[in-house]
């Protein structure tokens, strides 16, 4: 398995995710923005080999308002060779990469308009995968949306919704069960209509489920990955102390980290933690994978 965080490395001055506001948009402002961010990346990648963790979600600010109207620059083209080096690099060290556009990507909202932005926003998503060059093992990763009233119409709207979605944005997509409204079984049953995967998040997992464990969770989700997908991808938190439910730990909590571990069968999958002090919680869960004598890819 691989092991990774989510964005920002706290460890380097470097953020990779420097955007700057509407009003002041220029394709100056633009270039020298995308330009810093790409520079981040690649010292975020290279510390990560550096320190054994392989597996990094890119930030999605990465190219401010890329799928705004305002933004007509084409990017992809001016960064072509930056965005194919960073590619080649997480190639040759075996790294995966993965997305997470933010929570306004909602593919199964009943305005069409939030629909439309939420599309131009996976294809920019797909956009900077496919520049990278990347193989279709990288994911970009979204919550299936809003209930309005209706779970199972706005499951079906969002397989409707799907299946007018590019290919460059269908190879690359998942979804992942959240706290709230979509579990594990409610994310399936999309899956079974259209083939999509489904990551599995084991702190929603917590919050919201159907009365699987841990390990039958797991399983069920990494059936719905096929071979090109590359291998089941977990996202993993827990509840921090003394906090509204379901905010996400500061720190790792290695005894429930070891308790996740204890339940599982395999651990053919790669996870990223969504811890909030990212490779300071990833550096320590390295040693516990080895106590469970995880392979950690390298």
């Amino acid at each position: 398995m691989r092991l990774g965080y989510p964005c920002i490395n706290w460890s380097i001055e470097c953020r990779g995710n420097k955007t700057f506001r509407l009003k002041s948009y220029s394709e100056k402002r633009l270039v020298e923005t995308v330009g810093t961010n790409l520079d981040c990346l690649q010292q975020m990648l290279r510390w990560n080999v550096d320190h054994g963790l392989y597996f990094f979600r890119i930030s999605s600010d990465l190219v401010p308002f890329a799928s705004h109207e305002v933004n007509t620059f084409d990017w992809v083209d001016h960064f072509q060779s930056t965005l194919q080096s960073i590619g080649s690099y997480s190639k040759q060290q075996n790294i995966r990469i993965s997305m997470h556009p933010d929570q306004f990507t909602v593919l199964n909202s009943k305005d069409s308009d939030v629909v439309n932005r939420s599309i131009a926003e996976l294809k920019y998503h797909a956009e900077v995968l496919d520049a990278m060059e990347l193989a279709d093992d990288a994911k970009i990763q979204i919550h299936v949306g809003g209930v309005y009233g209706d779970k199972e119409a706005s499951k079906t709207r969002f397989a409707a919704n799907y299946k007018h979605l590019p290919e460059s944005v269908k190879r690359r997509l998942v979804i992942e069960n959240d706290d709230r409204s979509y579990s594990v079984k409610d994310c399936l049953d999309i899956s079974e209509q259209i083939g999509i995967p489904v990551l599995f998040d084991s702190f929603h997992h917590e919050l919201l489920h159907n009365g699987e464990s841990y390990s039958e969770a797991i399983l069920l989700c990494s059936k719905s990955w096929k071979t090109e997908d590359g291998c089941l991808m977990i996202d993993y938190s827990s509840q921090a102390e003394g906090e509204r439910k379901g905010k996400h730990a500061e720190n790792i909590n290695l005894d429930h980290f070891r308790e996740l571990l204890q339940c599982l069968d395999f651990y053919n999958f790669d996870m990223i933690l969504e811890i909030k002090d990212k490779e300071t919680s990833a550096m320590k869960a390295l040693p516990v994978l080895e106590e469970f004598e995880v392979e950690v890819v390298v």
